[in-house]
């Protein structure tokens, strides 16, 4: 007795032809959809000399021999891909164009603080400044004072054992770090086995300090852990303290002239 074979109609074997074509299709437009990688130190270079931004070259030796993605058309959107794994920031230019880039370093994975004490009494605890942990908001929006053309913001300052200080700091894109006074060192309990020298640069230049580290900056109820700061000569200050790269680097930055405030974007 014969096996019969099942015969595949020309139609059915057309829809197997189409479905099969649809499928290669669709695994072409996904290999198409798939970011290119890219040298990140050679793509900000390309960038730069097709759009006119600046970066300084040591921001830019940060990135050499890392693979980024490079995805989009849009510049602003297109940097944000391309130093996805590094602490940044872009300042944009008055026509909404990109200035300068700056680079402070890969991201790196952040251990959660343990619980913070009790205030002590003669640190209490500032209103809506809690010892429990606060859940990380989404959006920082900080009222401002004004300085001239510059933005003050009124932020309070955690050193060691949890002292606190509050403080007006002027937001500063040209500074690395933030820049206190030296004599808020003492109020901080911070003491010279906690520093080294390093000189870092200020938007009014180079100047030498006392590189430490605050356990936090508080922005209302909202803190910013572990902030890398230059601690400096009150008289080359001007009586003045700076917010800098090292806290609004961890943000998207928008300042609102007109309501006089900053907009700190996660």
């Amino acid at each position: 007795m014969k096996a019969s074979r099942q015969r595949t109609s020309p139609l059915r074997r057309l829809a197997l032809v189409a479905l099969l074509s649809c499928t290669a299709g669709d695994l072409t437009a996904q290999e198409a959809a798939e970011p290119t990688q890219v040298d990140v130190a050679e793509e900000l270079e390309r960038l730069m000399s097709v759009h006119g931004f600046t970066m300084k070259p040591a921001h830019l030796e940060t990135t050499r021999e890392s693979i980024g993605r490079a995805e989009g058309e849009a510049l602003i959107p297109r940097l944000r891909v391309l130093l996805e794994h590094f602490d940044h920031v872009i300042v944009q230019s008055p026509d909404g164009g990109v200035e300068r880039v700056i680079i402070l370093g890969a991201k790196k994975a952040v251990t959660p603080p343990a619980p913070e004490t009790a205030q002590s009494p003669e640190q209490p605890a500032e209103e809506g400044e809690g010892s429990e942990e606060a859940t990380p908001a989404a959006e920082i929006v900080v009222e401002t004072q004004r300085k001239g053309p510059s933005h003050a913001l009124m932020l309070s300052l955690e050193g060691e054992g949890g002292k606190r200080v509050q403080r007006p700091l002027l937001l500063d894109t040209g500074a690395d770090y933030v820049v206190l006074p030296a004599s808020l060192l003492g109020p901080l309990g911070i003491g010279p086995g906690s520093l080294r020298r390093q000189s870092v640069q200020t938007a009014n230049g180079t100047v030498d300090a006392q590189l430490g580290t605050l356990t936090a900056i508080w922005f209302g109820d909202q803190k910013v852990t572990r902030v890398a700061t230059a601690f400096i000569d009150d008289a080359r200050l001007g009586g003045n303290a700076l917010l800098g790269m090292s806290v609004l680097g961890r943000f998207r930055v928008t300042i609102d002239d007109a309501n006089n405030r900053v907009v700190l974007a996660r």
